[in-house]
């Protein structure tokens, strides 16, 4: 190749990047919105044991085809597959690059969204009531101007490389996220009815730990919660020196998503509580009342009971998201961008611009025909493309992966045994999964 290739300098970046890639709406949004739904305490703590059950060899399983190869997922999935069929691991490669601009396609919008209700405090607080009612309407226009906006944002980030954009902006953006999380539950917990909130999320009914609905439930919570299965961990994978200390790496990343999403739980779930000890409908059936609404209907109803501070309450929540969001958008662009700029010898420039008029385009059609195509889109990607990609690189590992894959080769001690893991057991718990997400 003719441009040398760039990478993380410090394993502080690459932890803080990698959870950056993986902390997004399903932590901050998902996460909560399932705990709530399947028991809150017992829920949480079937989450924490599928993490180390699933999670955690799904994660070392990306990160670690990508550090091999050191290279985007188009060539690292070549190079795996070449002792057998290498045009079957490059396509694989190729679904998981449409799979990322799929992606991007509509968490820009939904990303545009946050962006739209985080300066929505600010144009009330300042009397613009017109442009408060076209930040909370749901109008083409608005996503028009907001999709682009997130899109040139990204693209910003992108631009500047590994080291000096997406590393540097994660070490801003991470311990930023973090700090209004912790803010915003210390806030929560001053207001009645949040004790009744902690209680439904820390204290598990033991009784439903058995469920099977909620075990499947938090094995795909804990899959997904990661970025699992699109292609964004292999990239910054890569991206790690070749002497990288990837199970502790590994470790870390997980640890600080699954942090995040605890935390997430610990803000989101008691302030639900809050809003039903405040009037606000919340529950039916004993289930929120639809996902989309926790997010654009119950919680701006809970921070409008709240008088001026919920106007501050509400632009740091959404700000908080918009981080979330930025952060994911960052890692996911990376891939066809890399891509690029390595097996075609596009300038990064060039590329990511490419990238992000694709993802335009893409988007926009989604907008104009938003009825049908929304969720089908969302449902065709969650449902079917990232849990078969995850089976996907459990069997390459596994099963296909044969010269300098050291698990393959491995025949005792510790890599042995993981191995087994991973050839036998992963595939079975993801096939699960992938057949409770599509067919359940």
């Amino acid at each position: 190749m003719a441009q040398v290739r760039d990478g993380f300098q410090s394993r502080l970046g690459f932890v803080l990047a990698a959870a950056g890639a993986a902390v997004g709406l399903g932590n901050i949004w998902g996460f909560p919105t399932q705990a709530a739904n399947h028991g809150g305490g017992a829920f949480l703590l079937v989450y924490f044991i599928v993490i180390f059950l699933l999670a955690l060899p799904a994660l070392y399983t990306e990160l670690y085809l990508g550090h091999k190869a050191q290279a985007n997922p188009v060539k690292a999935l070549g190079d795996a597959w070449q002792s057998t069929n290498r045009k079957v691991g490059a396509t694989a490669g190729y679904i998981g690059l449409a799979g990322a601009v799929v992606m991007l396609s509509f968490y820009s919008i939904v990303a545009g969204w946050m962006l739209s209700y985080a300066i929505e405090p600010i144009t009330t607080f300042l009397g613009f009531t017109g442009a408060s009612e076209f930040l909370h309407s749901d109008s083409v226009l608005r996503n028009f101007v907001f999709t682009p906006l997130m899109l040139i944002l990204t693209a910003s980030i992108i631009l500047k490389g590994v080291k000096s954009g997406i590393e540097t902006w994660s070490r801003r953006l991470m311990p930023l996220l973090l700090v209004l999380l912790v803010g915003l539950i210390a806030y929560i917990a001053t207001l009645d009815g949040a004790s009744e909130g902690f209680a439904a999320y820390l204290i598990p009914d033991f009784s439903q730990i058995l469920d099977p609905n909620l075990i499947i439930a938090a094995m795909g919570q804990a899959f997904f919660s990661l970025s699992l299965g699109v292609g964004c961990m292999m990239i910054y994978g890569s991206y790690l020196q070749p002497d990288a200390n990837l199970p502790k790496l590994t470790a870390g990343v997980a640890l600080l998503d699954t942090s995040v999403a605890f935390l997430a739980g610990l803000l989101i779930i008691p302030a639900i509580y809050v809003a039903q000890h405040n009037g606000v409908e919340v529950f039916s059936g004993g289930k929120l009342i639809g996902e989309g609404q926790l997010i654009f209907a119950i919680l701006p109803a809970l921070f409008s009971t709240m008088g001026e501070i919920g106007l501050l309450v509400g632009l740091l929540f959404f700000v908080l998201m918009s981080i979330a969001s930025v952060t994911s958008t960052i890692s996911t662009t990376e891939i066809p961008v890399a891509f690029l700029v390595e097996n075609h010898n596009v300038s990064r420039t060039k590329a990511t611009w490419a990238v992000s008029a694709v993802v335009l385009v893409c988007a926009s059609a989604i907008i104009l025909n938003f009825d049908w195509l929304f969720g089908l889109v969302i449902m065709l990607f969650t449902q079917y493309q990232l849990p078969l990609m995850g089976l996907f690189y459990f069997i390459t590992v596994g099963w296909m992966w044969q010269r300098g894959n050291k698990l393959h080769q491995a025949t005792t001690g510790v890599h042995y045994w993981f191995a087994q893991y991973i050839r036998f057991v992963c595939p079975i718990l993801m096939t699960l999964v992938f057949a409770n997400v599509a067919f359940g």
